[in-house]
């Protein structure tokens, strides 16, 4: 790739590479025209207008090009452009393109509306990767767990207890579990064994997705790959367990709500978590946040812990740590790396260097 590429451009590209890596041949496809056609100034360049000055981190952090990618998946869903939606339905990637560069000039109002939101792809695997913290916490502790999600978009990992997981040779969760999943895991299994009790759960998003608004559920399936059939099914069934539920996602800022919500609680272990959701706030909102947890964790008892549970990139690389942080103490652990999409897991489960 050239150095005297815009950033934009970059980024683009880049993700195209990412998507392929990631098992999406065809947005990787779709990534590479999207390059070429705002090198050759076509309608890309107006809808990636907002982040043309943003260096390459900055254009990852908001996950522009995934914007992109989403708002097109977004019409094909809706059915609102018919040759959109046919050409997804086929998952041809000439007669996508073909129908996207035509709708980014018709429709441009509309996919524009789409990117200016920041993504919220809520994507139920995460839970597989964020297991392994839950049942260390539970292993730990010998408590019972109170679960606060922030950034949790539609709340659908928030129902983490309520799936089936497979984790190499091990299996936690109820058989008859609608929600089923797997991944490539390696190292030794999690604590499968640890005795797990949800007795309270909360979550809150600042801009929490609707489930019963058939808009916002699209919103979230726009974010899913249209090659991955799979990730579809499961984020359907995801979103059944969900509404069946009854689960709220408060609408309120991660730090206000953190503080007037979350607190130990004697006979319980308080576990904050959250998965890709720390890159898209300002580093003063990181700092202030991490600060407000330390502080919480500073109250915790040996029968009131408290743990800080997240799944999160670390930097620009291709993977996410998981890290628990558990107090009284506050021992900081990275327990794994996993793909972010949940894919694999690599569990290390011990202290970080």
């Amino acid at each position: 790739m050239s150095k005297d590429l815009p950033d934009v451009v970059k980024a683009l590209t880049l993700q195209a590479s990412v998507c392929r890596n990631m098992g999406s041949p065809l947005n990787g496809d779709l990534l590479d025209r999207a390059a070429a056609d705002w090198l050759a100034g076509g309608p890309v360049k107006a809808l990636m207008a907002p982040w043309e000055h943003a260096d390459l981190q900055g254009q990852f952090d908001a996950a522009a090009p995934l914007r992109l990618i989403g708002s097109w998946h977004e019409l094909a869903l809706s059915g609102d452009d018919p040759a959109v939606a046919r050409a997804y339905k086929a998952l041809d990637a000439d007669a996508i393109w073909a129908a996207v560069s035509i709708a980014m000039v018709a429709r441009y109002d509309r996919l524009a509306a789409f990117m200016a939101h920041e993504p919220q792809t809520n994507e139920v695997r995460r839970s597989i990767c964020l297991l392994g913290g839950f049942l260390e916490v539970a292993r730990m502790t010998g408590l019972p767990l109170r679960c606060f999600e922030i950034a949790a978009s539609a709340g659908l990992n928030a129902s983490w207890d309520r799936y089936r997981y497979t984790v190499g040779d091990a299996v936690w969760g109820d058989p008859a579990a609608s929600v089923r999943m797997d991944t490539a895991w390696n190292g030794p299994p999690p604590a499968v064994e640890a005795p797990v009790k949800v007795i309270e759960r909360a979550a809150c998003d600042r801009r929490p997705t609707d489930l019963t608004d058939p808009a916002q559920s699209r919103r979230l399936m726009a974010y899913i790959w249209a090659d991955q059939a799979d990730r579809l099914a499961r984020l359907r069934a995801a979103i059944e367990v969900t509404l069946a539920n009854g689960l709220t996602v408060e609408r309120a800022d991660a730090a206000d709500w953190v503080r007037a919500k979350v607190r130990p609680h004697t006979g319980a272990a308080t576990v904050l978590y959250h998965s890709v959701f720390w890159q898209y706030m300002p580093p003063e909102s990181q700092s202030a946040l991490a600060a407000l947890i330390a502080e919480i964790g500073a109250t915790a008892t040996a029968d009131a812990p408290f743990a800080w549970l997240r799944m999160e990139p670390p930097g620009l690389a291709p993977r996410m740590d998981i890290r628990l942080t558990l107090w009284p103490g506050g021992e900081e652990r990275l327990l794994g790396h996993c793909h972010p999409h949940g894919a694999s897991v690599e569990w290390l489960g011990g202290p970080s260097p």
